[in-house]
């Protein structure tokens, strides 16, 4: 769901993105090889509290030197926590920036979370091999003993992308040729906004001007001041608009309409009904998340347009069974929601099972280009909804390769982002492991749950 829709002239820039070189003023940069100085002695089994955000000096986090021979022997040094110069404050869309350090001088990026939720893990970081990324989450995910909500879940999933930044930038490849390299050439997107009547045509004619997949309206939003939503009746104007828009894309062209979640079931089923003949790409959120394993099963049996959701949903076991079931066409969830590039492609790999397409709801910039290397080797359908991240990031020299409404892979190591710190306010830093948890291990090793 967008609450902050595009302006539609971003649809006509069309040309250069997130291209900007710019580095700021005496800022160092960070490769391979150049070892910081040794931090403090870190007490593995004592918890302690995180340090006030430091006034560390900007540098620029960019593109290493690999090494030769294979990964080297590594330590995770430091974990630092910055606010971007525009907040997104939607909890579960947080567009927060964190870097993981390490002793080899290597630096990974990631992107989500609070302040609050990354500090438990980012403790069981420290001290730890940054190389072994499932072991590291397995330990964030089980030391405390409750599973983590889909808010920790976001904070680990921002830490676990920054891992693999590491480990990319280690062997100086792109991520997704860890993962058996693209399945495809590029990845789509789709472009979202509001309007009404001649309003709506004409944007969708232009987003398929401009090379997006599809066209993705909501679902007849009020107007600025009105907040009376009548959803029997709502249902007739999301049919109008829905006409509209499908003039607008062409016979040729695709489009999404997101239910929002505003309707009941039984609204949700005539608006279903009536969009059967039009075709759409998919309904998104016909129904409230909290009824999607009960109405959504019930739903698909009474009719034939695709479906879609998840966008608010964290690790997969809050929709495996939607997915096995083949209850919905489109799975929504997202990065670094369900906890990072480790889980992104274990979902990946259930999709693809049950032949269901992905079609990941829009975070800040870093997560964006995570997508491109965690499902970018999915051999399913995929469409990802590009959200605002169609213009450069002023504090991101290199980020997403965005034109003609398609992200393009690239071959720059790791996430394949430069992150300027001197352009992002410090929030906190965490350089003490956080021990006294008793953690259980089978014979062979691996984590079990205490």
């Amino acid at each position: 769901m967008n609450n902050d829709p595009i302006p539609a002239q971003s649809l006509f820039n069309r040309r250069t993105f997130l291209k900007s070189t710019a580095l700021v003023s005496g800022a160092s940069v960070i490769r391979i090889g150049q070892v910081r100085a040794a931090d403090d002695p870190v007490a593995i089994a004592t918890p302690a509290p995180a340090a006030p955000a430091a006034s560390a000096p900007p540098v620029v986090i960019a593109a290493p030197v690999p090494y030769k021979g294979g990964l080297p022997a590594a330590k995770i040094t430091r974990i630092r926590v910055y606010t971007p110069p525009v907040l997104n404050t939607l909890f579960n869309q947080s567009n927060l920036v964190l870097t993981v350090e390490t002793d080899i001088g290597i630096t990974g990026v990631g992107e989500g979370g609070s302040r609050d939720t990354i500090e438990q893990c980012a403790g069981r970081l420290i001290g730890r091999n940054p190389f072994d990324i499932d072991r590291c989450w397995q330990d964030m995910y089980r030391a405390f003993f409750y599973p983590p909500g889909r808010e920790k879940i976001h904070g680990l999933g921002a830490l676990d992308m920054a891992l693999w930044d590491i480990k990319g930038k280690a062997l100086g490849v792109p991520i997704y040729d860890l993962h058996g390299g693209m399945a495809r050439n590029y990845c789509e997107t789709y472009f979202s906004t509001g309007g009404t009547g001649a309003q709506l045509r004409d944007r969708a004619r232009a987003a398929m001007d401009a090379g997006f997949r599809c066209f993705r309206i909501d679902s007849a939003s009020l107007p600025p001041g009105n907040t009376t939503y009548e959803s029997h009746n709502r249902v007739r104007q999301v049919i109008e608009d829905c006409k509209n828009v499908r003039e607008g894309v062409g016979k040729d062209g695709d489009w999404i309409i997101d239910l929002h979640q505003r309707f009941d079931f039984c609204d949700a089923m005539r608006a279903c009904k009536q969009l059967e003949e039009l075709e759409p790409y998919y309904v998104e959120d016909p129904v409230r998340t909290e009824a999607f394993l009960e109405d959504i099963p019930k739903l698909r049996q009474l009719t034939t347009v695709p479906l879609a959701a998840g966008e608010e949903w964290g690790q997969r076991w809050d929709f495996n069974k939607l997915v096995e079931s083949h209850d919905i066409d489109y799975l929504r969830a997202t990065m670094p929601n369900v906890g990072g590039i480790t889980e992104m492609k274990k979902i990946a790999a259930i999709c693809e099972t049950h032949f269901v397409g992905m079609a990941p709801h829009f975070t800040g910039p870093i997560s964006t280009a995570a997508l491109v290397h965690a499902i970018g080797p999915f051999s399913g359908p995929l469409i990802i909804e590009i959200g605002g991240n169609t213009h450069p990031f002023n504090y991101l020299p290199d980020g997403l390769d965005f034109k003609d409404g398609k992200i393009w892979p690239n071959k720059r190591p790791g996430l394949g982002v430069t992150l300027d710190t001197g352009l992002l306010t410090p929030l906190a830093e965490f350089t003490q492991a956080v021990g006294g948890r008793i953690t259980y291990q089978r014979p062979d090793g691996s984590q079990t749950n205490w």
